[in-house]
């Protein structure tokens, strides 16, 4: 069966382009997909599929390797994330070279284990969904090395609309109107990990929830807690954040993690932080 690489020029402001990592993938036997945006890449990952295609990598930015994980998943076949985005976040946590994406190329033919994933109403989520005030925090520069922590600080400082969503938490507390909700698949550490993976553990089997509500003298606003499964209910379409990529979600929001659901290889001579088993 044949491995296959589908690669965004566009990506990471042509990161791949720039390393030559189409043609480096060709000579090493792997068959090369450029996405040029005339076909969904869903529709391209299901021709590859039909045509024999028994690994699946794609080199782009995290809202495209969430697209083909998802058909990896339905087909049972491993998955290769190839960091050539602009922030390659999930690339991060399983602890790959992010300047260097010729070498993840050694992992179509590398080692392998499971991980798990998010699910948000059906989508495949690698990272994290996010409900509101998250636009303002990503464009901190803190941002990637404390994710949460930089997130709390730009909602303490936050004046607007909170972001229309109820949820319970674990505690059975109702969050009204948060200012910022950010469900990830496995909890993110709360300090700053600069340079390390920023979730410790991509196989816990469980989701992290961070909910931000507006400040209230006498009460901390922000809450944090792991779960299987999350609720989030609004009266109309909820914008959000999908690994990323703006969207508009339908309510009510069902949350759930998927453990060991996604096949991933990475070169033989890595191994993540982001694993129980590493």
């Amino acid at each position: 069966m044949n491995a296959v690489l589908f690669v965004n020029p566009r990506s990471g402001g042509g990161k791949a382009a720039r390393a030559g990592l189409a043609e480096r993938a060709r000579e090493g036997g792997i068959d090369v997909v450029l996405l040029d945006g005339s076909v969904p890449l869903a529709a391209l990952v299901e021709e590859a599929v039909a045509g024999g295609a028994g690994v699946l990598g794609v080199a782009g930015g995290d809202g495209s390797l969430g697209v083909v994980a998802a058909a990896a998943i339905a087909h049972d076949l491993p998955f290769v994330c190839v960091p050539a985005g602009t922030r390659n976040h999930f690339a991060l946590d399983l602890g790959l070279d992010r300047s260097d994406p010729v070498a993840a190329l050694d992992a179509f033919f590398g080692e392998e284990r499971r991980i798990d994933v998010g699910v948000v109403n059906g989508r495949v989520f690698l990272n994290n969904v996010s409900l509101g005030v998250y636009g303002d925090a990503v464009h901190r520069p803190d941002y990637r090395d404390a994710k949460v922590r930089t997130l709390l600080d730009t909602a303490a400082s936050f004046r607007g609309a909170g972001s229309n969503v109820q949820l319970v938490d674990d505690l059975g507390h109702l969050h009204r109107d948060p200012i910022a909700v950010l469900v990830s698949n496995n909890p993110y550490a709360p300090g700053p990990r600069p340079g390390g993976p920023l979730r410790p553990v991509l196989d816990g089997g469980t989701l992290g929830v961070v909910v931000v509500d507006a400040p209230r003298i006498g009460r901390d606003p922000a809450r944090a807690w792991a779960a299987a499964s999350l609720e989030v209910v609004a009266s109309g379409a909820v914008a959000a954040g999908v690994d990323g990529e703006a969207l508009h979600l339908e309510p009510p929001l069902s949350f759930a993690i998927r453990p060991a659901a996604l096949r991933v290889r990475i070169p033989g001579s890595r191994r993540s932080g982001g694993s129980r088993s590493s």
